[in-house]
């Protein structure tokens, strides 16, 4: 089965959305330029309306949405490498946070470090609930060390149209280094490799 196939066979998709952003300095003197890119997937709530105790429909399948999105905001890199990483997501107003929650557990997540060529620290994540066109602030951390304070960051995205009250916008977000211009110390990414 192709992820397509498998993405269609669990999730009533949408749309699709992308941002990504440039940075060539932040007043400072200019440097290789910070490229930060989020993917994301509008798709129907099955759960919206009602409570539901069992979320594994969302949970079971949603390696494909982890690697999909993944694969996506990868290519949004242009050909640079993931240093970093975050996820997130928006249920739409008939929905739970807990829906959100439930799409991008372990099995999303463990999806999402193979599809950026991997990645040994634990995903930064934002979730809530909101009405289409809310902004998602989406934290990134570095994707080998959780403590790498150079790549504390984030990148917010936001749908005009989406989640509609019906629905669950995922979304994961990568980025080529840490911060421009960061100087504040802290274990850094020669750490790493020490």
């Amino acid at each position: 089965m192709t992820d397509e196939t498998e993405l269609s066979a669990n999730y009533e998709v949408r749309c699709w959305h992308s941002v990504v952003q440039e940075i060539a300095h932040e007043g400072g003197p200019r440097s290789e330029p910070l490229i930060k890119a989020v993917a994301a997937v509008v798709f129907r709530n099955p759960f919206a309306g009602k409570h539901v105790v069992d979320l594994s429909p969302l949970t079971g399948p949603s390696a494909v949405l982890g690697r999909l999105l993944g694969q996506r905001a990868v290519a949004l890199l242009g050909g640079r490498k993931v240093q970093s990483y975050g996820k997130g997501g928006i249920a739409g107003l008939a929905g739970e946070q807990e829906h959100v929650v439930a799409c991008v557990t372990t099995v999303f997540g463990d999806a999402l470090r193979e599809a950026v060529g991997g990645g040994r620290a634990w995903i930064s994540s934002a979730t809530k609930t909101a009405a289409a066109g809310a902004s998602l602030d989406i934290p990134l951390a570095h994707k080998d060390e959780l403590y790498i304070r150079s790549h504390y960051d984030a990148i917010s995205i936001s749908v005009p149209d989406g989640p509609r009250p019906d629905e669950l916008l995922i979304c994961v977000a990568v980025a080529s280094g840490g911060r421009v211009h960061e100087r504040v110390g802290g274990k850094s990414v020669k750490d790493l490799t020490a």
